[in-house]
């Protein structure tokens, strides 16, 4: 990998971990009256246009220039399966929000280690260390105390400044890991299959996909709605849809050059880029439990990409 590539993704990274970490904060930001105001199949939809119409205008200069080999329509069909997991969890993740805490949020994420490790050893056929089963089994217990801890404060939904979290979060959360960890797994796969396929290739097929998927979801769940598409929204909300149309261009990127760890690292680190931010908006009190978790998905993190950690230190 050049130096230019290398700086590349390192940009790349470092952008994904402060969009990632500053999702939960401006969705909490976006309620009123502890509800989210909006459809949030609506925002989806436009976060797959803003990336569909991204990928195209990136995609015409290999169009123009004759360079582009169409793929067949079987090699699109597999695109269609990442597109259907991305549209559930975009919109799961919104609703959860009313059930748990931006920091809880964060941590509890972290499970998608676990799905991911699982469906890499089963879909990619990658190995892990006895360390990095260790940090497995650490994240798990970190996540069984930040939701003991979160579910004794249940009943203090209205204030972002207490961690909380209901059983509905728990079942929310454990749904949108699942699903997180498979359509990460699955789209690499795919991404890498053919890797000397161009990736804004690759992402307009996603992304069409996508678009059509968010298009069918929104339809229906605006059936007989008296809201418009856009009812609703506030600044916050167009924030979200351009840095989470962003957000899945930049990952696709991570994802088709490096590989899901990669993209497990950055989640962990924009749990510390949620709390830090709920700590200067609301004066968030962190708990015991909180706290205990947060050590624990931190030696976690540090087992697990040990191997990555010290290619850092070589290469950097």
């Amino acid at each position: 990998m050049t130096t230019w590539m290398v700086t590349t993704l390192t940009f790349h990274i470092l952008c994904r971990i402060l969009i990632y970490g500053s999702h939960a904060i401006l969705l909490h930001l976006c309620k009123v009256d502890g509800k989210i105001p909006f459809n949030s199949s609506s925002v989806v939809l436009l976060i797959e246009l803003n990336k569909l119409l991204f990928s195209l205008s990136m995609l015409a200069p290999e169009v123009y220039s004759k360079s582009l080999k169409l793929p067949t329509f079987m090699q699109c069909v597999p695109f269609a399966i990442p597109a259907l997991l991305y549209c559930i969890n975009n919109n799961i993740v919104v609703h959860i929000q009313l059930y748990i805490d931006p920091a809880s949020f964060q941590v509890l994420s972290n499970l998608k280690i676990a799905s991911t490790a699982l469906l890499y050893r089963s879909i990619i056929r990658r190995r892990l260390t006895r360390l990095q089963w260790l940090s497995m089994w650490l994240l798990m217990f970190a996540g069984i105390s930040n939701s003991y801890g979160g579910l004794r404060l249940t009943g203090k939904l209205e204030s972002p400044r207490e961690i909380y979290i209901t059983v509905y979060g728990l079942l929310l959360i454990v749904i949108y890991c699942a699903l997180s960890g498979l359509a990460g797994v699955y789209t690499e796969y795919i991404l890498k299959k053919n890797y000397q396929s161009s990736l804004h290739l690759q992402n307009s097929l996603l992304y069409t996909f996508g678009v059509v998927i968010s298009l069918v979801t929104y339809s229906v769940s605006s059936w007989n709605s008296p809201y418009t598409f856009t009812h609703g929204y506030t600044k916050h909300t167009v924030i979200i849809i351009i840095t989470q149309a962003m957000l899945g261009l930049i990952m696709s990127a991570v994802m088709k050059h490096t590989s899901n760890i990669i993209r497990l690292f950055i989640i962990t680190c924009a749990m510390l880029v949620t709390t830090s931010l709920s700590m200067v908006l609301w004066n968030l009190q962190i708990n015991f439990y909180f706290g205990l978790a947060f050590v624990l998905v931190f030696i976690a993190l540090l087992l697990y990409h040990k191997r990555y950690n010290m290619y850092i230190v070589r290469h950097f």
